[in-house]
């Protein structure tokens, strides 16, 4: 490997940012015969395409050169107006001067912790949590503090033990319904918990739920925002309610919050596009996108219905996994032994991928577990990607347990374990 002759020149913060150590597996998943299980796609196929083409010229006729032109950092007011009747769905308080319009929802974490965090500061993440929040943390140097999740979310309890051993987060960053990836959603009783212990700590909550639309049973629970307005800076985005190559992303916060991040969203790029906010804000008008993600979350239901029956079938004793109500994602244990980050290379020669969970750790940890993604990929597609990785996994074991009688089936210096 050349070195690089400019290595000096950048930023020792770059010392902590690296490229996921799959991507190059993940060019080789992007072949047609092979099943990707990881990425979490949405499955935009399923947009009527005169419904888009009719939004699209209607901006176009309509807008003509204002849909062309720049525009404020805060985003387009008719845009802000629709966000917040979106918000109100979920029963999350907001005026249109409360929102900042950003370029998805991972724009909105990157001026989050722009705003918020000096190098050595502790912030407060889930375990394991979603690996482009991490990613946009990561650039600014941080101390993790990772709050593990159970069946109802986030225990609380740790944090309250971390807060007396003397932890001082700036902020605590949760995906409190539907999880990516662990696809678990908070209860209530943890939902208060937690905005009463960080309400009385002074430590903002920061709300991220791209998620909460698709729910395929249940009944929804208070969004955190609706039980502490004041208190937590509330993430959304279209990239699932309609389509990521939109980019539409917002933030909703107090006017302190705010106004900082619309210096950051400024300084990061003027403004988002004036085209697509406009393509978005027509989207949203009447029930065309109710209809749409009505038809969004049959495709998604069916699609989980197929990996569950699957992974009943297919995968060895000793795994386990979540049973999503919602959300692109189910979250699997791995027989013991087991190391999803070591196996990876053979699943994609097996034609099959997924993501390991060390992806979702700020450390080493996951490498028992994984998660697949069944929100792009046909139901068939589906059944037959988890049956090639039942089938590799019964095989690890067996060639483990025909070899030395260890315990670990990782590959051969793969340091995992």
């Amino acid at each position: 490997m050349v070195a690089d002759p400019q290595i000096e020149l950048f930023a020792s913060r770059m010392a902590g940012m690296s490229a996921s150590e799959v991507r190059a597996l993940f060019a080789l998943a992007s072949r047609p015969e092979v099943v990707s299980l990881a990425g979490g796609m949405p499955y935009v196929e399923a947009l009527p395409r005169q419904d888009v083409l009719d939004v699209v010229r209607d901006v176009v006729d309509h807008h003509g050169g204002a849909a062309l032109q720049y525009c404020g950092g805060t985003g387009l007011a008719g845009l802000r107006r629709r966000v917040v009747a979106l918000l109100a769905e979920e029963g999350a308080p907001a005026d249109p001067d409360d929102i900042v319009i950003t370029n998805g929802a991972q724009q909105a974490l990157d001026l989050v912790a722009k705003i918020f965090i000096d190098t050595g500061d502790e912030i407060v993440v889930e375990a394991p949590a979603y690996v482009g929040a991490l990613s946009a943390f990561f650039a600014y140097e941080p101390r993790f503090i990772q709050i593990p999740l159970d069946d109802d979310g986030m225990v609380v309890d740790e944090l309250e033990r971390a807060l007396d051993a003397g932890a001082r987060p700036k902020f605590l960053y949760t995906v409190p319904t539907f999880s990516n990836p662990a696809v678990v959603t908070m209860s209530l009783q943890r939902r208060r918990q937690l905005v009463e212990v960080c309400g009385a700590a002074r430590i903002p909550i920061v709300e991220d739920n791209p998620y909460g639309m698709l729910r395929f049973e249940g009944d929804p629970l208070p969004c955190l925002r609706s039980l502490a307005p004041t208190n937590v800076i509330y993430l959304g985005t279209l990239s699932k309610v309609f389509a990521p190559g939109v980019r539409i992303g917002w933030s909703a916060a107090e006017p302190d919050v705010l106004s900082r991040l619309l210096l950051a969203k400024e300084a990061a790029d003027l403004c988002s596009s004036a085209l697509t906010q406009l393509v978005a804000e027509r989207y949203l008008e009447g029930d065309r996108w109710r209809e749409n993600l009505a038809a969004f979350v049959g495709i998604y239901r069916e699609r989980r219905d197929a990996m569950l029956g699957t992974l009943t079938q297919s995968f060895p004793p000793g795994a386990s996994w979540t049973l999503p109500a919602g959300g692109f994602y189910v979250w699997a244990r791995l027989p013991a032994g087991v190391d999803a980050q070591a196996m990876l290379p053979r699943a994609v020669d097996r034609r099959v991928a997924y993501v390991p969970g060390t992806a979702f750790y700020a450390d080493d940890r996951g490498r028992d577990h994984l998660r697949l993604s069944f929100c792009h990929p046909t139901p068939e597609s589906v059944r037959e990607g988890v049956r090639r990785l039942g089938q590799l996994l019964s095989d690890e074991i067996g060639e483990a347990a025909a070899g030395d009688g260890s315990t670990s089936v990782s590959a051969a210096g793969s340091g995992g374990g």
